[in-house]
């Protein structure tokens, strides 16, 4: 019989050693979250997983098993004709399932059996999940320096800039798929569960150099509907600030092109609108209901910054400075120059 190999080193290096890293569970457990760079080739499908479990629960045992038992054989042969097909004989996959049992057991004795050499995640899918959620809960110092500044000052482009000109960056914004306010949502883009935020999040901390600095946009401690974990939160309140000037004018002209997605969806930007009932008078949700109705997005803009997000802003900014002095860079223009400039003003300041 096949000797099965386990292991639980599922650093970047030990990642690395591997050819692939497959993941058996279904493909909505995949979804969820998964390890980082995998590939799903299911040994069961949703369908599939929940008929087994209803049939092992409230049938036979023996039957369900000896049915698991067809289905993941006939799934596996497909893998092999198809996405396996063209593996060379030195081939080294990685493979796991939700806590290193019968799905990841029964993919690692067909693919031993072919001669690959194949390493089980002890304890599966678990063991990564466990060893995320130690890191993420560390209170290990992290270089953490804060993109602060109102709405509509290009935070997130400044962060890309400043990754462009070879700093460590994290964007909270994007692995979170939600640009941290009412009318934050991307797109026809979902958030990742809070799992895999989580996974995105630890695979970018690992990778850092702790030596260096780590910008990271100034944000809540929830991004949409996603939490940011206690190491990086800890680490963000007590981070230097740089703070980001940019005139109102030129703040609500971005904003325009910051969330074209909203000027062409009344009925989500008329929803996220009465979302802001409970904190303004219904004659100024009506106004601003009158100024989308009319097409005027730049007034828009400049109504909600003067109105709601400033003022939110500045009472948030009083509650969390605790006496500190912030780095201050001004920026007149948010185009494509004025934001790489700003990036280099941040780099000059020397943070560290």
């Amino acid at each position: 019989m096949p000797h099965l190999v386990y292991t639980d080193d599922l650093s970047a290096a030990g990642l690395e050693r591997f050819d692939a890293v497959i993941d058996v569970r279904s493909p909505s457990e995949f979804a969820e979250d998964h390890l980082p760079g995998a590939i799903n080739l299911p040994v069961l499908d949703d369908e599939e997983r929940a008929r087994i479990g209803t049939h092992y629960t409230q049938v036979s045992v023996f039957e369900a098993r000896r049915m698991g038992a067809a289905l993941v054989s006939r799934n596996i042969a497909r893998h092999l004709e198809t996405a396996l097909a063209d593996r060379p004989k030195v081939f080294k996959p990685l493979i796991y399932c939700w806590r290193g049992g019968m799905r990841s057991e029964s993919m690692g004795l067909v693919l031993t059996s072919v001669g690959w050499k194949v390493s089980l995640v002890a304890g599966g899918y678990r063991t990564w999940r466990q060893q995320v959620v130690a890191a993420l809960e560390d209170d290990a110092p992290l270089p953490v320096v804060l993109i602060d500044g109102q709405t509509g000052t290009a935070k997130t482009a400044i962060l890309k800039a400043l990754a462009a000109q070879g700093e460590q960056v994290i964007d909270l914004e994007g692995l979170a798929r939600h640009r941290g306010s009412i009318f934050g949502d991307f797109a026809h883009t979902p958030q990742p569960s809070q799992k895999a935020f989580d996974t995105a999040l630890h695979t970018a901390l690992r990778d850092l150099d702790p030596k260096r600095p780590v910008f990271v946009e100034a944000e809540s401690k929830q991004v949409g509907q996603r939490r940011v974990p206690p190491r990086l939160w800890q680490a963000m309140q007590a981070a230097p600030r740089i703070v980001v000037n940019v005139p109102v004018s030129e703040r609500a002209r971005y904003l325009v092109t910051a969330y074209p997605d909203l000027m062409g969806d009344t009925e989500k930007l008329d929803a996220a609108l009465d979302g802001l009932k409970p904190f303004h008078a219904k004659a100024d949700i009506a106004a601003w209901h009158d100024l989308a109705a009319q097409g005027d997005w730049h007034g828009l803009a400049q109504a909600l910054i003067t109105a709601h997000y400033d003022p939110a802003y500045n009472r948030a900014r009083k509650r969390h400075r605790h006496g500190r002095r912030d780095a201050k860079v001004a920026v007149g223009r948010l185009d494509a120059a004025g934001i790489e400039t700003a990036a280099r003003q941040i780099r000059s300041l020397g943070l560290r």
